[in-house]
């Protein structure tokens, strides 16, 4: 989509917001939060042949304005979104931590990015339609936010929960801007390429209990990819303090249009048992047909086994996750919290012959204040060990501090 159409959409709720009296809830439902974020990231790399490391340190400001709606059967309301990067240190040769965007006369990063983003939206009922830069999670696309500054959509988005525990949902993106860029591109498929300038999703969610989802949805990369979700979502109470979840995932792709045979099949399982502050997980994954999963290039899979570094969606791929998190406010330490995972995946199809094999393991480390002056103040490290033989094999850490103002 082009810069002069996404103004037009905000153009349109903007001259129907003036055109009228401002309303009150317009002005006392809107809402302003600065998030800060200093992030230093560190990524070793093992296997023979390659560079030695990427190493970065960078300040992120995201500003998000939230406007309410005017009052009357049809609201109009417009959101804006300012973000903006500084390096703070990383020099030529250790660029490349998708912190900052690429310097391509030095070979290094660039000193500062940043970019403005609108959205303009309108509601009847509990119907919702944005319209502009977008920023969701779906289980057939979702934005990313593992760097510095988050990655987003452009496009549209409708939502609906006039029936009663029933979530709809549909969009239409045609473009999108990585997490160290100012620039919108074109849409590709990951690990298959191609070129789009249209995705487009559509299905619902339906509580059939308090305790039971089920998710069904069916997306388009035109001329590239359609895929079929299916999901499941089961927590079942255990008495006090504790839970058995159960999150199933199956996930059907294949080709759109000529550009070439898409196979794809994706089942996906994961449980998870809590106990007081202790949650211990499990969670099978496996990869079926001739290609790797298709998802938007730039974006986050909804995989069972995606997580820090590898999403474990090769060509037919096996793997398996052990995970163990726990929360410190059990010990009466609000705010502080830890988790450790090992994921193993096999049966990789090589394409110089042979069986693919790779691991990979994450420890996270976070505090949030919880009062006082410095609320909201947070601290989290994440380490990453990978190996592979047939991909990267690195070490990699990432201290991440953050905090978030509340404006108005």
């Amino acid at each position: 989509m082009t810069f002069r159409k996404r103004m037009g959409w905000v153009w349109v709720a903007g001259a129907a917001v003036s055109s009228g009296v401002a309303h009150a809830d317009f002005i006392e439902d809107s809402t302003a939060n600065l998030d800060l974020r200093n992030v230093y990231f560190n990524r070793d790399f093992r296997q023979s042949g390659s560079r030695n490391k990427a190493d970065e340190w960078a300040q992120g400001f995201m500003l998000r304005l939230q406007s309410g709606y005017t009052a009357g059967t049809v609201g109009f309301g417009l959101d804006a979104l300012a973000l903006v990067g500084y390096k703070l240190d990383g020099g030529d040769g250790t660029a490349g931590t998708g912190l900052l965007p690429a310097d391509l006369s030095s070979g290094g990063s660039q000193r500062e990015y940043g970019q403005l983003g609108l959205t303009a939206k309108i509601k009847i009922s509990k119907t919702e339609l944005k319209l502009g830069e977008l920023m969701f999670r779906d289980p057939v696309i979702s934005y990313t936010d593992t760097r510095l500054l988050p990655q987003t959509f452009s496009g549209g988005l409708l939502t609906s929960n006039e029936l009663s525990n029933l979530h709809l949902i549909g969009g239409h993106i045609d473009q999108i801007k990585a997490v160290n860029s100012t620039d919108f591109i074109d849409l590709s498929a990951n690990r298959i390429g191609g070129v789009s300038n249209s995705f487009n999703f559509g299905g619902g969610d339906y509580q059939v209990t308090p305790h039971l989802n089920l998710s069904a949805r069916y997306a388009v990369l035109e001329d590239i990819y359609q895929q079929y979700y299916a999901g499941l979502i089961h927590v079942l109470p255990m008495g006090q303090g504790q839970s058995l979840k159960t999150d199933l995932r199956f996930a059907n792709s294949r080709e759109d249009g000529d550009f070439r045979n898409i196979d794809n099949r994706a089942l996906g399982a994961m449980f998870t048992y809590k106990l007081g502050g202790h949650s211990f997980a499990g969670a099978l994954q496996r990869m079926s047909g001739s290609d790797p999963f298709p998802y938007l290039a730039n974006s986050d899979p909804y995989l069972v086994n995606f997580v820090q570094i590898n999403d474990f969606g090769n060509i037919h791929e096996h793997s398996w996750q052990g995970r163990y998190d726990y929360d410190f406010a059990a010990l009466g330490v609000p705010g502080l919290t830890f988790m450790a995972r090992y994921v193993s995946g096999d049966n990789v199809e090589r394409t110089g012959g042979g069986e693919g094999k790779e691991w990979e393991r994450d420890t996270d480390l976070g505090y949030v204040i919880q009062s006082g002056p410095l609320k909201n103040v947070g601290v989290k490290w994440r380490n990453a060990t990978v190996r592979s033989n047939f991909g990267n094999s690195l070490d990699e850490n990432r201290l991440i501090l953050s905090y978030t103002l509340a404006l108005w």
